[in-house]
């Protein structure tokens, strides 16, 4: 895939629901700092947002990708210091849209992603090719058990579910960040 594409990640942790499907707010992990940065600055993400609300979450946010960018982490770890480099903090989605908008001068595309098949889905293909297009995307996903109908409406289509070989699906959000990332912008070897 051509690198002139904008491809932006939200991980939201407000509002997502929990396993009642009630609307909650999640705390944000290392690990998903980490892991979702590195995949995404290895697949071309412009930036990678983090959601929060809570003003204690947003700190710890900034405090860890602060540490591996500017602090101590960044000079030891130079590869660290340019993956968490992409991460912005915002209040919400709504901020997000904002600075992308004032960023490239145009509405993005709003991709949602869940463990459920949604309405409004589009392909990984189609998506590749409005990429190749020059489209500028947002995926977003859902810490918790998901993003809420209210996030999925905000959304223009969704991709459809990961799904494996049995019934199980339940994957971290860092692995399903990495598959869709991968499918939309990784390389393909010719499979003779």
């Amino acid at each position: 895939m051509d690198t002139a594409f904008r491809l932006d990640i939200a991980l939201i942790h407000y509002p997502v629901v929990n396993k009642k499907q009630e609307t909650i707010g999640s705390a944000v992990t290392n690990l998903d700092l980490h892991d979702i940065a590195r995949a995404g600055r290895t697949f071309g993400v412009g930036t990678y947002w983090v959601v929060t609300p809570y003003k204690q979450q947003q700190e710890l946010t900034a405090s860890i990708a602060g540490h591996w960018t500017n602090g101590y982490g960044g000079t030891v770890n130079p590869d660290r210091a340019n993956a968490l480099s992409i991460i912005q903090i915002r209040a919400c989605i709504e901020q997000v849209l904002t600075d992308m908008h004032k960023q490239d001068g145009k509405e993005p595309l709003v991709v949602a992603t869940s463990a459920s098949q949604l309405v409004a889905t589009i392909s990984y293909s189609a998506l590749q090719s409005e990429l190749q297009k020059g489209r500028t995307v947002l995926l977003l996903f859902g810490t918790a058990w998901g993003l809420t109908q209210e996030v999925i409406e905000l959304a223009d289509v969704a991709l459809p579910p990961i799904t494996g070989s049995g019934t199980y699906n339940h994957l971290s959000v860092r692995s399903a960040a990495s598959i869709c990332l991968d499918r939309l912008c990784g390389h393909r070897e010719n499979m003779v």
